[in-house]
């Protein structure tokens, strides 16, 4: 076994192990291409490549729709309980071999090491969290209009799931996606981010261990305009469950509408942060500087732009440049690291445009605005102030450690500026004032809003989204039953049934 497979603290200034080969897992088997392309997997902190995964085809995501297919009835005809015992055992797993995935995530994405091991421990509990619903997949039973009948609510499972992953948090998400599905009774097939399939694939690995039946979940490599297209527009697939981009989104919208798939969605973000006057400052600060850089401000609910109340502007805003430019950019398996890489050059230079962008505008760059390292796709913590509500750094989302800071002088002001966007993910307020506080609940349409706190979300919570973040829900007994479809039942119980209105009519 390599180097990279035996250490999770696998550092970027020694010799790069040996390129590791994947395969795609279709049908319980592991396989390579039949086109003979692969896909090289770059670790973003020196740009060694770690592994090549297969760029799958469409013909392979139609043979993994039908292993889904095949195996569905049977996984449906398991008790809850029964598909429960594959995720807990997925789950230990997970949990034995914590630090060698958590190295695997940290080299594919860029992460410092201590935030993937919080993220392989969040993989671990999204199984355990929905294996526990074994026993409360819950329906109805209701009185009928008529005497001796009852009305039933069955909630079952949709059939085949197409998953589709994002880079930012390639273990975790895939894991909110797989639980609730296979405890809901469905067969999965997933697409992972060419930038970060390894996760996805390992997460494989440890199923195919549990036993887990042939055919139930399956993994396709590739890109979305072949494998993920096959996917979404394939009529075996009943639904598609897809975090990424707004823009993503919509082309899967258009792409599923032919077969009407159900779709959840969960798409961009630019959370606002709010900072009233009489918040705790100093709690204020340390949040608001983990809600935009942790995991280098590529994660949906960080705060995209910043409202800082005019009476503490002058005290809050300097002190969160200090800050800003304290934390520590480097090697994400060195302990002393706070920001790690950019998962991509392509991804950097998002964000260099951004930049380029506010100084065009007059804006003032109070910290960063480029990358503190040559190797390795590195970019430093920016805040920029001076640039308007209309600014395309306030109304688009820019995925990366950059900040816009606006002053505000009237709360009602800040959340119409919250609202003012076209996305509806997360928020955050800081006020100890609880009018303000009930006032920020109800107002500020988001589908998340932490108030004098930060994320990341909880399971227990629904992770969902207003206007173009988003469709359904993730996580949460409302995320469970995204995954299920609704079957009414009519009984008629009676000796001698009788309806008044059959024909021939009586009147």
């Amino acid at each position: 076994m390599s180097y990279f497979y035996k250490h999770a603290m696998w550092r970027s200034n020694v010799m790069a192990p040996k390129v590791q080969k994947y395969g795609m897992y279709i049908d319980g088997e592991w396989v390579d291409s039949e086109a003979g392309k692969t896909i090289h997997v770059v670790n973003p902190s020196n740009e060694v490549t770690l592994a090549t995964v297969p760029e799958g085809t469409r013909e392979e995501a139609k043979a993994a729709l039908d292993a889904a297919a095949r195996a569905q009835p049977e996984w449906e005809d398991l008790a809850p309980l029964q598909r429960a015992s594959y995720l807990h055992r997925i789950a230990g797993l997970i949990r034995r071999d914590r630090e060698r995935l958590a190295g695997i995530l940290t080299a594919e994405q860029g992460k410092p090491l201590y935030e993937a091991r919080l993220e392989i421990d969040g993989s671990a509990a999204n199984f355990e969290f929905y294996a526990e619903y074994a026993r409360r997949i819950e329906g109805d039973v209701l009185p009928s209009d008529n005497p001796r009948q009852t009305v039933m609510i069955l909630k079952l499972p949709i059939g085949v799931v197409a998953s589709i992953t994002p880079w930012n948090f390639p273990s975790a998400t895939v894991a909110r996606k797989l639980a609730p599905a296979l405890i809901t009774g469905n067969t999965v097939v997933t697409k992972p981010s060419s930038n970060t399939p390894l996760s996805t694939i390992e997460l494989a690995k440890l199923a195919e261990e549990a036993r887990l039946p042939k055919g139930v979940l399956n993994v396709v490599t590739g890109g979305g305009a072949e494998v993920g297209d096959e996917l979404v527009t394939n009529r075996k697939t009943g639904l598609i469950t897809m975090t990424g981009s707004t823009t993503a989104g919509k082309k899967i919208m258009e792409r599923a509408s032919n077969h009407v798939a159900k779709l959840i969605l969960e798409l961009g973000g630019k959370a606002p942060l709010i900072v009233w006057h009489d918040a705790d400052m100093e709690w204020a600060l340390r949040c608001a500087i983990w809600a935009r850089f942790w995991n280098c401000g590529q994660t949906c609910i960080c705060s995209e732009r910043m409202y800082v109340d005019e009476k503490v502007r002058d005290r809050f805003v300097p002190a969160f440049v200090r800050m800003a430019k304290e934390l520590r950019v480097g090697d994400p398996v060195d302990p002393a690291t706070d920001i790690g890489p950019m998962v991509s050059k392509e991804e950097r230079e998002t964000s260099e445009r951004f930049v380029e962008k506010a100084r065009e505008e007059g804006g003032k760059i109070l910290a960063g605005g480029s990358g503190p390292r040559r190797d390795g796709w590195f970019f430093a913590p920016t805040v920029i102030e001076g640039v308007p509500q209309e600014s395309p750094l306030v109304q688009e989302e820019i995925f990366g450690p950059v900040v816009p800071v606006l002053g505000v002088d009237d709360f009602d002001e800040a959340l119409d500026y919250a609202n003012d966007s076209k996305y509806g993910l997360a928020s955050y307020v800081f006020t100890k004032d609880n009018t303000r506080v009930m006032k920020a609940m109800h107002k500020i349409k988001f589908g998340e809003c932490y108030i004098n706190q930060v994320g990341p979300e909880q399971l227990q919570g629904a992770h969902t989204g207003f206007r173009e973040s988003g469709l359904g829900a993730e996580g949460s007994k409302y995320g469970l039953e995204c995954y299920t479809q609704l079957k009414t039942c009519y009984v008629d119980w009676s000796e001698k049934p009788d309806l008044p209105y059959l024909f021939p009519y009586r009147g």
